[in-house]
């Protein structure tokens, strides 16, 4: 992982493998509460990636994985292709809750519209959100 006594390689910041071991530890089955298996994935994926594939990705062993492979990957553990596709750049590491996030249809149609919208504006709608969160948070209470 990490260079002799040095500190081990963050997951995320080993490129593709790295990326999709990254998706395997933080997104859980519902159902076990457990990781997903590379056999899961591959049923998940509807025939877009095999279970030997699955298990090339994740090792290295496939090292230029086709786009219809990361495409694949993504869509079963509902992040954006380019999650895994920026080479070069260190992604945002994703927790469970923001991976739900990005897999939910409104959420992900609130990020896309406010992602157009000027700085200022991006303000105002963050405003708005979390005036929403604090009278959910306050009614709870």
């Amino acid at each position: 992982m990490g260079g002799e006594g040095g500190s081990p390689a963050k997951p995320e910041g080993r490129g593709i493998p790295g990326r999709v071991e990254h998706l395997f530890e933080v997104v859980k089955n519902p159902k076990t509460g457990e990781s997903y298996t590379n056999a899961e994935v591959a049923r998940m994926s509807a025939s877009g990636i095999t279970e030997e594939e699955v298990e090339g990705i994740r090792t290295g062993k496939i090292a230029d994985p086709s786009v219809g492979r990361i495409a694949a990957l993504a869509a079963v553990f509902g992040v954006p292709p380019s999650y895994m596709l920026d080479r070069g750049t260190e992604p945002e590491i994703l927790d469970e809750e923001t991976l739900k996030a990005l897999a939910n249809k409104t959420a992900d149609a609130i990020l896309k519209e406010s992602a157009r919208l000027p700085e200022r504006e991006k303000g105002i709608v963050l405003g708005i959100v979390r005036q929403f969160s604090d009278q959910l948070g306050a009614g709870e209470r």
